[in-house]
């Protein structure tokens, strides 16, 4: 019997409690089509918080970031040099996402910690992977390229923008720019209790060009000597119009 205690203690202390609070979320558009006119969209991202318990003490914060495809980007650094700007120096930012945004219930630094920030990747200078070359300072590089970005709307912070009811009920809006790339967009919603992660959710947005925007791309990327020359063919034809028309015009 002694045996059989032990055994049932140690199974109920390798199962760990189930979490208190869920998210139950939802998204104004899981798809978005990119075509020739296209300006930008604008993402509603909703939900609610589900409880198998009593809310615990301490108040509950929401993170919502939706984040694009990562690429690789060189950032480089110009200085001026006998009374012309070069190229000095340069990182290699490993993993980059094109686009990048994060809004929350309160300042950034009262919802997540430092930790918690660090294993899930949740700020913007979290979610970058930077490889230094050559150079000491690498984070004024990654400042740099976030500052690039976020004057582009490309990265954003929104601090205060998810509303929270009740700690029930959550909802914001994400603006997602004319300059998107192609890809898989995802979407994470955090609830967090004293800066410590209690639950993530995830769903994807899929960006893609459509129409004429999706027959140039496709040209452009699997059979490039046709796209060169057929390019070139519309620019020679451009400019015999132009100067027909000129002609035209002085006769």
């Amino acid at each position: 019997m002694r045996v059989i205690a032990l055994l049932l203690a140690a199974l109920v202390a390798g199962v760990g409690p189930a979490t208190s609070e869920e998210v139950v979320a939802g998204l104004s558009q899981d798809a978005i089509n990119i075509t020739a006119n296209f300006e930008g969209s604008e993402i509603l991202i909703f939900g609610a918080v589900s409880r198998i318990a009593p809310a615990p003490e301490g108040d509950l914060q929401v993170i919502i970031t939706v984040e694009g495809p990562s690429l690789p980007v060189a950032v480089r650094r110009k200085d001026r040099r006998f009374g012309i700007w070069v190229n000095t120096d340069a990182i290699e930012v490993d993993e980059a996402p094109s686009f990048y945004a994060v809004a929350t219930t309160s300042a950034f630094g009262e919802v997540i910690s430092a930790t918690e920030d660090l294993r899930h990747r949740v700020s913007i200078p979290r979610a970058i992977r930077a490889v230094g070359i050559g150079v000491a300072d690498g984070a004024s590089f990654t400042e740099a390229l976030i500052r690039i970005r976020e004057s582009e709307d490309l990265y954003q912070l929104n601090e205060g923008g998810v509303t929270l009811r009740n700690e029930t009920l959550f909802d914001t809006s994400i603006q997602l720019p004319a300059n998107l790339v192609e890809g898989d967009y995802r979407t994470r919603i955090f609830l967090t209790r004293g800066g410590v992660v209690l639950d993530v959710y995830e769903q994807d947005i899929a960006v893609r060009k459509v129409g004429l925007e999706r027959f140039i791309y496709n040209l452009a990327h699997e059979r490039p000597l046709v796209y060169g020359i057929l390019s070139l063919t519309i620019a020679i034809l451009a400019g015999w119009l132009a100067s027909a028309v000129f002609r035209y015009i002085r006769a």
